[in-house]
């Protein structure tokens, strides 16, 4: 579309709360629960500022002991130890919590998602029986002991071992060297009582790889309990809310029941059992078993982003800035175009992850609810969560320091709630994984094709298996000539010119380019690791001269599943002016993600520079066609008006 005819195009009508009922989704009620639960603990927003540290970990723990008196932290634990039975439904309760106080969500995630869900889904029904109940309500408070001071990403070298006593049928719990203590761990350093500690176990002299037992820190009084060290780690750039520590084991025994055995035992005699053989898929299992924490900080980072849109985007309807278009009236800020250029493309890229969270979130809930049950399922679920995850934090933190500066001056001040935002979802980009180990996992899993032998493959064990593989029939060779002829056909005549400035609205046209470029990039990395182990090099240099280029493999995979999801759901929806504004959205998306790579694209034959021009006058037409719903667009993530203070830049109305 030309530019000049951008205004020639009808404006739709958004209803707010039709809107708002789409972003829901499934889970509509639970949303909307949360939401409206919210604004009792919104006073918790101003305690960060005005309470010591101390005093404020002790104000974060009551709220998120009420929260729990709620049923909505409870509600992805079985239904008979006072739970929902719902895992779908806790994260969406998560999410949402995502609006509020990060340092509540954080604990709450620590509590009942790390340290409840290891328990839930490592352990077996003594462990149920034992834990359950009381960690639901809060009565019993925990943490997840795995990063280590030396080892955060690679679980698989822990240096704290848990070693089988056989004659008092014991394990002793120890911290083997300096760096091998339990670091940055939530809940430790003030209000956990057990801990989920990850260890290598060693029974009969022989080491069976890393294992979870159930660990005592604590009695009732709040007392360190024999060979248990515990040391604040301090103040930290955000969430100071929570209580993070380190801790040390010098010989601590635990029963031979703590250790959570559903995937593996050891029989009073010292016998290991497990069904599993492989270590490997063993050590693999047990941690797909936790992908809902990657799914939560996902989530949780896309509420961040929604709060921070919301803030800016009612700033830039409010102040006035330059006599751009009238001798008498200065502009609205958000009528500039640059302005709409920064803004607007984020709101896009949230719209767009938030719909492919909910497809993640939809996985995830039937394969822990049984509903799918094949393995190959779950490896692609824990690809998708880890990449999705990868994209939505790093998506917070742009958008959260774009509309502080959108925000100018006012939005440096602390009521206005960019402060907290911005140090607060900072550590997300590592929680959970750091996201560059998690695109290499992705990556891993694409260039093995999740083969059978997929979690016994280290780093250098993949680059050999790619390497050997036969790279004339590595996707790019046989997919990406059908996916340029489907650029081609997506575009009018058949494609004969690249420079036409028609077909750039086709979502066909838009899908066909990112799968080209997940495609080639994918081939281009295994012909890589192939050369380099042909010509005799080390594949640990190898891999390392290619990372770049595995990472942005993976990134183009994951970003074309995300705009699968947003594609997808604007084409269910019924013919009518929402589906019209989010047609808008899913096309800003989409270009602007073709927009910021044109160069690969160009370099790569897809784009002439004709072409390439086309397009970015394209995204501002979107950007001037989104502008009068702008504020609609934001509204309907409904996020609470206490929760935005910012009264301000925003004003007394805003919000849901």
């Amino acid at each position: 579309m030309p530019d000049d005819t951008a205004e020639a195009w009808p404006t739709p009508t958004v209803d707010v709360a039709e809107l708002t009922r789409i972003l829901d989704g499934r889970y509509a009620e639970v949303r909307d629960a949360v939401r409206k639960a919210l604004p009792s603990y919104a006073s918790v927003l101003e305690d960060a500022e005005t309470m010591s540290r101390d005093q404020f970990q002790e104000r974060v723990k009551e709220v998120v002991l009420e929260l729990a008196d709620t049923g909505a932290t409870g509600m992805g634990f079985p239904e008979e130890y006072g739970g929902g039975g719902d895992l779908g439904a806790s994260i969406a309760a998560f999410e949402t919590l995502g609006y509020g106080d990060l340092s509540v969500l954080v604990k709450v995630g620590v509590q009942f998602g790390l340290f409840g869900g290891a328990i839930l889904q490592l352990g077996t029904k003594v462990h149920h029986d034992t834990y359950l109940a009381d960690l639901v309500t809060g009565r019993l408070m925990g943490c997840f002991a795995m990063t280590e001071t030396g080892h955060g990403s690679n679980v698989q070298a822990l240096g704290t071992v848990a070693t089988y006593d056989q004659d008092a049928a014991e394990f002793v719990v120890t911290t083997t060297r300096p760096d091998a203590c339990k670091d940055y761990i939530g809940n430790a350093a003030r209000h956990a009582r057990v801990a989920v500690v990850f260890a290598q176990l060693e029974v009969r002299g022989q080491g069976h790889g890393v294992h979870a037992l159930v660990v005592p820190l604590r009695d009732e009084q709040g007392n360190l309990l024999p060979g248990i060290r515990i040391e604040d780690d301090g103040p930290k750039m955000g969430l100071n809310g929570v209580d993070n520590g380190r801790i040390w084991f010098d010989g601590v025994r635990v029963p031979r029941e703590a250790l959570l055995n559903r995937f593996a035992d050891v029989t009073e005699d010292g016998t290991y059992v497990s069904e599993i053989e492989s270590p490997g898929r063993r050590f693999f299992t047990m941690l797909g078993t936790l992908v809902q924490g990657r799914v939560s900080v996902g989530a949780a980072s896309i509420s961040a982003a929604k709060v921070a849109l919301t803030i800016a985007v009612h700033y830039g309807l409010r102040r006035r800035q330059f006599e751009a278009t009238s001798e008498e009236t200065e502009e609205l800020i958000l009528d500039y175009g640059l302005h709409q250029r920064r803004l607007f493309p984020l709101l896009a890229h949230t719209y767009a992850l938030h719909f492919a969270q909910e497809v993640l979130t939809d996985h995830l809930h039937d394969a822990f609810s049984g509903t799918v049950t094949d393995e190959e399922s779950r490896r692609l679920l824990e690809s998708r969560a880890a990449g999705t995850k990868a994209l939505a934090t790093w998506l917070a933190t742009r958008t959260i320091q774009e509309c502080r500066e959108a925000c100018g001056g006012a939005g440096y001040l602390s009521v206005n709630r960019f402060a907290a935002l911005k140090a607060d979802t900072d550590v997300f980009a590592t929680f959970e994984g750091d996201n560059n180990v998690l695109l290499q996992l992705v990556a891993k899993g694409l260039l093995t094709d999740y083969a059978s032998d997929f979690e016994d493959l280290d780093q250098l064990g993949m680059v050999k298996f790619v390497a050997g593989l036969a790279v004339e029939t590595v996707l790019e060779r046989t997919r990406a000539h059908k996916l340029l002829q489907g650029i081609r056909d997506a575009l009018p005549g058949g494609g004969d010119s690249w420079d036409t400035d028609t077909g750039l609205l086709d979502p066909g046209y838009h899908l066909a380019m990112y799968r080209f470029r997940e495609e080639h990039l994918l081939g281009g990395v295994a012909r890589r690791l192939k050369r380099g182990v042909d010509a005799g090099m080390n594949p640990g240099e190898v891999f390392s001269r290619v990372q770049d280029h595995v990472i942005a493999a993976a990134r183009a995979h994951v970003e074309r599943l995300v705009l699968e999801a947003f594609v997808e759901k604007v084409a269910a929806m019924e013919d009518g002016d929402l589906k019209l504004a989010l047609n808008l959205v899913c096309d800003l998306h989409a270009l602007t993600g073709i927009e910021a790579d044109r160069a690969w694209f160009m370099e790569h034959g897809r784009l002439t520079s004709q072409r390439a021009k086309a397009i970015t006058r394209e995204v501002g037409a979107l950007c001037r066609r989104i502008r009068p719903v702008a504020a609609e667009l934001v509204d309907a993530f409904a996020v609470p008006r206490p929760l935005l203070r910012a009264p301000a830049l925003v004003g007394e109305g805003t919000g849901g």
